[in-house]
């Protein structure tokens, strides 16, 4: 008795899930954390978008990177001063000659110490050689590709769209479907931007006449205004100072003469350098630079040890907001580039649904005719078993917010279809035992035991498929494979369980005439 509660609940609730969706005004009398199925880019229309990670730029910045930290543990004057010349970055592959050749494991030693086994170190007599390997560089861009797409979500989610599909494609690109939007515009200005902050200190010692020439000593870079592109350059100091991975929060505000800013505050180890950098350089000027663009560059008036700072440029209320919202979500690994742009049309979509729905009532009409004509009382609760499978599919699909789209309904008919056949392997079976001379209830748990092997072995079969599409399918065949995979196992439910207790509450424990035995 409990087993045939439990698969009645389990019934009940699952339809239950499909209301909201099923009856959209019917969503207000349900508790707010069931909600209809969200309809994909195919069916709601809106923006979609395929972004190309640059992982070559990305090995570049990590060359340049290499550089830096190569010379700086070179000249540590705490572990001793390694003499060496021509140090050079070219084709990201990082060398240098040591003067004094018994320097060299000295060199290796320490570059082996920091680095680990993240960099290849190889010598040739005096010359040392530092480059990321083909298996690093494979490792790196895979990290990379994962951490676009993780920012690339918390950049669309904090703009509010809703039911964002974002995922990748062929190992360097990201796919990004945005259903009911229609102008891409300021999300593609927003995920596109790497976001990159970093603090810098300034270079008073720089003359007008340098600054006009463009020439920058060592050490030292130009760096444009980002709202004033015809100003002259800041000249900054090639150390960063604090950056931008240390920050906790930003969020858009407005300072005392009631101008938007973005508010920042730093982590403890970024609040430490933060107040430190304030501390030691009172009365001189940093800058705080974006994607190699300086955004402001104030004078540091007094120490800020607290690790909040707050970043004023000039900015819209909107262009603040933004900022705050790039900088909150992280900087992107690699940039990215938008190398395919579709608009899809919301009429194309609401066509399609609606001619969707007059064919899945014609063929559920003519299965039910089937059925009835067919089997009698049986054809009856097959049908109504038909209806609650269609209903516990569109319920669990709700229940796991998946996006319904062309292919999934597509999933969702084939899935119908092989639940017919499921139904009518064990009437045929209990059809046969009964002309054996089998009573009736013995033949109808004789049937459904014995067609059951049957059911599963196909239904299973057709289930590790749809796995298989989910794994390694993209885009339309995922939504395919997760309502294929659902309607296989809402399908098992109904038609092993549900539809025996259905048959067991009509025979009410008595040997009924079968009406389709002949």
């Amino acid at each position: 008795m409990f087993r045939k509660l439990a698969i009645i609940f389990t019934a009940v609730f699952c339809v239950l899930m499909a209301v909201p969706t099923m009856a959209p005004n019917l969503s207000q009398y349900f508790p707010s954390w069931i909600k209809p199925i969200p309809l994909g880019l195919d069916l709601k229309g809106g923006a979609q978008l395929l972004l190309e990670v640059d992982t070559n730029t990305m090995f570049q910045e990590k060359a340049e990177q290499l550089y830096e930290e190569t010379r700086s543990i070179l000249i540590d004057r705490n572990k001793g001063v390694i003499r060496f010349s021509n140090l050079r970055n070219h084709d990201n592959v990082v060398s240098f000659v040591v003067r004094d050749e018994d320097q060299v494991s000295d060199a290796k030693g320490r570059l082996k110490s920091a680095f680990g086994t993240t960099v290849d170190i190889s010598s040739d007599g005096k010359t040392v050689k530092l480059s990321y390997s083909d298996k690093q560089k494979e490792e790196m861009a895979k990290d990379a590709l994962s951490r676009s797409i993780e920012i690339v979500r918390r950049r669309i989610d904090a703009l509010g769209t809703k039911e964002p599909s974002i995922q990748s494609q062929g190992g360097k690109y990201i796919l990004v479907q945005l259903p009911g939007v229609d102008n891409p515009e300021r999300i593609k200005e927003l995920i596109g931007q790497t976001a990159k902050m970093t603090f810098h200190l300034v270079n008073e010692d720089m003359t007008q006449e340098q600054l006009i020439s463009g020439r920058a000593p060592n050490g030292t870079e130009f760096l444009p205004y980002m709202d004033m592109p015809e100003a002259l350059p800041v000249p900054v100091y090639s150390r960063v100072e604090v950056s931008g991975e240390s920050l906790k929060d930003s969020q858009a505000d407005f300072n005392q003469n009631n101008m938007p800013v973005v508010t920042t505050v730093f982590d403890s180890a970024g609040a430490r350098r933060f107040a430190k950098l304030t501390t030691e350089h009172v009365n001189e000027r940093f800058a705080i630079v974006l994607d190699g663009k300086v955004l402001s560059a104030p004078t540091i008036n007094e120490p800020i040890p607290g690790g909040r700072g707050q970043i004023s440029g000039g900015f819209s209320l909107q262009g603040a907001k933004d900022l705050a919202v790039l900088l909150r979500s992280g900087a992107l690994p690699a940039p990215l580039t938008v190398i395919e742009e579709r608009t899809v049309g919301a009429g194309l979509g609401a066509d399609t649904i609606e001619r969707g729905k007059i064919g899945a009532v014609a063929g559920v009409i003519f299965i039910f005719i089937f059925l009835i004509f067919t089997y009698r009382a049986f054809g009856v609760l097959a049908s109504v078993t038909l209806m609650i499978n269609l209903g516990m599919i569109v319920g669990v699909t709700a229940l796991f917010g998946a996006t319904l789209t062309l292919p999934g309904i597509a999933g969702i008919v084939l899935t119908l279809g092989m639940a017919v056949d499921a139904n009518i392997l064990p009437f045929e079976r209990i059809r046969d035992e009964v002309k054996a001379g089998v009573p009736t209830l013995r033949a109808v748990n004789i049937g459904f035991d014995r067609s059951l092997k049957t059911v599963m072995d196909g239904n299973l079969t057709t289930l590790i498929c749809g796995l298989v599409l989910f794994q390694f399918g993209a885009g339309p065949i995922r939504g395919f494979a997760v309502t294929l995979s659902i309607g296989i196992l809402t399908t098992l439910f109904t038609c092993v369980w549900l539809a025996k207790v259905l048959i067991d509450w009509y025979m009410n424990g008595k040997n009924k005439k079968i009406g389709y035995v002949k």
